[in-house]
Order: structure tokens, then C-alpha cells, then sequence
């Protein structure tokens, strides 16, 4: 039976690859302690379809190259992406401004 693995897509970069990272919990076989553990798996995705932010699920496949040997199954859940409105961006620009270095010169 193939593998099947949930997780989200951290890079669609290439073509026709994704790299999706899977977090799981674990135990630590002698002192009983729960940790996190991320690993990246390449995966083939024929039509890019998934973006980067997606949740995805990628199974098993034959190697497809050197570093794939899963193939993207079904998108999840897409990414909603960020939006910045003009305003935001605006104010943001002028809460960096360099109003020490800008007295300065009036003071010349």
C-alpha cells in the first residue's frame, strides 16, 4: 500500500516540483517526551497546480527523479495569500522614515 502524507507546500518554485514540508509529533523511545518533527519531501505535481501555502497530499509513487518519489494526490486547502492595501503600505513607508537623519539637515 502507498504512502500517503499530509502537509504544506513550502516551495512550487520549480517547475513541475513542489517541496512540501510534513510536521508530525513523536515520542522519544526512552524518557516518554513529545517533539516536533518536520521533514521536506519533493514531490511531483504534473500541472503545477499547488502554490505555495496550500495543504496538500502527496503519495508514493515509482522515483520520478533523484530526490522525488511522491507525486502530488489532491490540493486540501488552497493558500489565501496576502494583501497589503495601498494605505497600509503608505503608512508604512512613512513609519520608517529617518526623521533623526531629516532634523539634521534643518538644523544645517
Amino acid at each position: 500500500m502507498a504512502k500517503t502524507l499530509f502537509g504544506k507546500v513550502t516551495s512550487a518554485r520549480a517547475d513541475k516540483t513542489i517541496t512540501v514540508t510534513v510536521t508530525s509529533r513523536e515520542t522519544h523511545p526512552l524518557y516518554g517526551k513529545k517533539y516536533t518533527v518536520s521533514r521536506k519531501y519533493a514531490a511531483h505535481d504534473e500541472h503545477n497546480d499547488a502554490q505555495e501555502g496550500d495543504m496538500v497530499f502527496i503519495t508514493e509513487t515509482r522515483p520520478v527523479s533523484r530526490t522525488k518519489a511522491f507525486a502530488l494526490d489532491r490540493i486540501q486547502e488552497r493558500s489565501k495569500g496576502s494583501v497589503q492595501l495601498k494605505s497600509d503600505v503608505n503608512e508604512a513607508v512613512e513609519d520608517k522614515a529617518d526623521l533623526d537623519h531629516d532634523h539634521a539637515e534643518d538644523a544645517s
